[in-house]
C-alpha cells in the first residue's frame, strides 16, 4: 500500500473511530449500568462518578488507536482490529491508572492484592490454554506475522491484569474491585479473542477441528468478559452476617 493510501485509510480510520467514540461517550447512565452489572447494587452518585471515568479513560483512546490501524496489516479491518484497539485502550487506561488521583476518595485494602482476587482460576487456565493452542498452530503453519499479533496482544492482556491488580484503589471497596474485576476479565477475554480470530483464521481452507478450536475459543471469550454470577439474597445475608 503506497503511503498515499495508507494516510488515507488512517484518517478514514481515525474518523469511524471518533465516531464510535462520540457514540459510546459514557454519561452516569453508563456509569450506573457498568456498576449494577459487576456487582454493586443502587450505586450512589459518588460511585457511578468513579465507573464514568473508569469508562473515559479508555473511550478517550479509541480514535487516536483506529488512526493506527493501517500499520498492522495483518488485521481484517473487521471485529478483530474493535478487539484491538478496545485491549490497547485498557492498556493505556491502566497505565495511566497507576497514577492516583488527588481528586477521587479511596479506600486503603490492607489485605495484599492477588491475580485470583479478580481473575478466577479457570479464566486464566482457559485463556492461557486458547492462546498457546493458537500461537502453537500459527508456528505450525509458519505464519509469523499474525504469530507477532497474537504474542502481543496476548501479553497486553496479562499487562492489563497486572496492571490492575497493582494499580491504586479508585472509590470505595465496593466499587474498587468491581472495577479491576471487569478491567482483568475483559482483558483475559480479548487476548482470547484475539487468539480465536487471528490464531484460527490464516486464510486457508478451515478444517473441521480449526473451525471447532475457533468455536470453544470465542465461547471461551464470551464466558470470560461475563460477570461473576450475583449473589442471591439468601448469600448476601450470609456474608454480611460473617463480616
Amino acid at each position: 500500500m503506497s503511503l498515499e493510501n495508507t494516510l488515507s485509510v488512517a484518517v478514514f480510520c481515525g474518523l469511524f473511530g471518533l465516531a464510535i467514540l462520540i457514540v459510546l461517550w459514557p454519561g452516569e447512565r453508563q456509569g450506573a449500568r457498568l456498576l449494577e452489572k459487576w456487582g454493586v447494587r443502587d450505586p450512589n452518585p459518588d460511585q457511578v462518578a468513579v465507573a464514568v471515568r473508569y469508562l473515559r479513560r479508555r473511550r478517550f483512546w479509541y480514535p487516536w488507536l483506529f488512526v493506527g490501524l493501517p500499520l498492522i496489516p495483518q488485521l481484517s479491518g473487521g471485529f478483530d482490529s474493535l478487539v484491538v484497539v478496545v485491549l490497547l485502550g485498557g492498556l493505556i487506561a491502566e497505565a495511566v491508572a497507576q497514577r492516583p488521583s488527588p481528586q477521587v476518595r479511596r479506600e486503603a485494602v490492607l489485605a495484599p492484592r492477588r491475580v485470583l482476587d479478580f481473575a478466577p482460576l479457570w479464566a486464566i487456565i482457559v485463556a492461557g490454554v486458547a492462546e498457546i493452542a493458537a500461537a502453537t498452530r500459527l508456528i505450525i503453519v509458519q505464519q509469523w506475522p499474525l504469530l507477532g499479533v497474537t504474542v502481543a496482544a496476548a501479553v497486553a492482556a496479562w499487562i492489563i491484569v497486572l496492571l490492575a491488580v497493582r494499580r491504586p484503589a479508585t472509590g470505595d471497596a465496593q466499587v474498587d474491585l468491581a472495577l479491576r474485576t471487569r478491567s482483568a476479565r475483559v482483558a483475559l477475554g480479548l487476548g482470547t479473542a484475539t487468539a480465536a480470530m487471528v490464531g484460527w483464521h490464516t486464510g486457508h481452507e478451515m478444517s473441521f477441528p480449526t473451525f471447532i478450536a475457533s468455536v470453544v475459543s470465542i465461547a471461551a471469550f464470551l464466558a470470560i468478559v461475563g460477570p461473576p454470577p450475583k449473589k442471591t439474597k439468601k448469600q448476601r445475608t450470609t456474608t454480611a452476617t460473617a463480616r
